[in-house]
C-alpha cells in the first residue's frame, strides 16, 4: 500500500451555506456538500460530494464561502463508520480537503453573499463600461439564495422536471 494514491480533487458549487462546529479542543470543522457535474459520451448529471475540513481550512470555508459559489477543493477520501439511533452500523464517504480555492470572478463573489459595497460598485461600473466582453458577451443572471438548486442559473445547466442536465457550453 505504500504506493496507492489517495487524492480526491473537484471543482464544483457548495449546494448549501457551510455547517460549522467546534470540537471539544475548540478546533474548527466544517462539513458541506459539493455539487460537480458531468458529462459522458451520451448522458450528463450531477454528483454530490460530501466533504469535510478542519482547523484553520475550516474556519476560512465557514468565513467566505457560501451557498451556490463554485469552489475547487483537493484532499483525501474516507469513509467514516458510525451508529444510527437504533444501533445499526452506517457508513458515510466523505473528502477531508486539504486545500480550497474560490473560483469564479469578482462579480460571481459579489452575487453570493459579498456584501462589500465597493466591489459593488466597481462592478457595475465595469458592466456599464462593456467590462471586456466585446458588449454581447454572457452575464450570468443574479444570484436566488433561495434556491434549492444554486447551479440552476449556469448557462450550462438546465432543469427538467426531476433532472438536472447539463450542457457544453463550446
Amino acid at each position: 500500500m505504500a504506493n496507492d494514491l489517495n487524492l480526491c480533487q473537484f471543482i464544483g458549487r457548495l449546494g448549501k451555506e457551510p455547517d460549522q462546529r467546534f470540537l471539544p479542543n475548540g478546533d474548527a470543522v466544517v462539513n458541506f456538500t459539493l455539487a460537480v457535474g458531468w458529462k459522458g459520451k451520451d448522458k450528463e448529471g450531477c454528483e454530490w460530494v460530501n466533504v469535510v475540513a478542519f482547523k484553520k481550512l475550516a474556519e476560512i470555508i465557514a468565513q467566505y464561502c457560501t451557498k451556490g459559489q463554485q469552489i475547487y477543493v483537493s484532499g483525501k477520501m474516507r469513509t467514516r463508520k458510525w451508529q444510527d439511533r437504533d444501533g445499526a452500523d452506517r457508513y458515510s464517504v466523505e473528502v477531508v480537503a486539504d486545500q480550497m480555492q474560490l473560483l469564479g470572478s469578482k462579480g460571481d463573489a459579489q452575487g453570493r453573499g459579498n456584501t462589500n459595497a465597493g466591489t459593488r460598485q466597481e462592478s457595475a461600473s465595469r458592466g456599464q463600461q462593456g467590462g471586456g466582453t466585446g458588449g454581447g458577451g454572457y452575464q450570468e443572471p443574479p444570484f436566488n439564495p433561495d434556491d434549492d438548486i444554486p447551479f440552476l442559473t449556469m448557462p450550462e445547466c438546465r432543469f427538467d422536471g426531476d433532472a438536472l442536465y447539463r450542457t457544453q457550453l463550446f
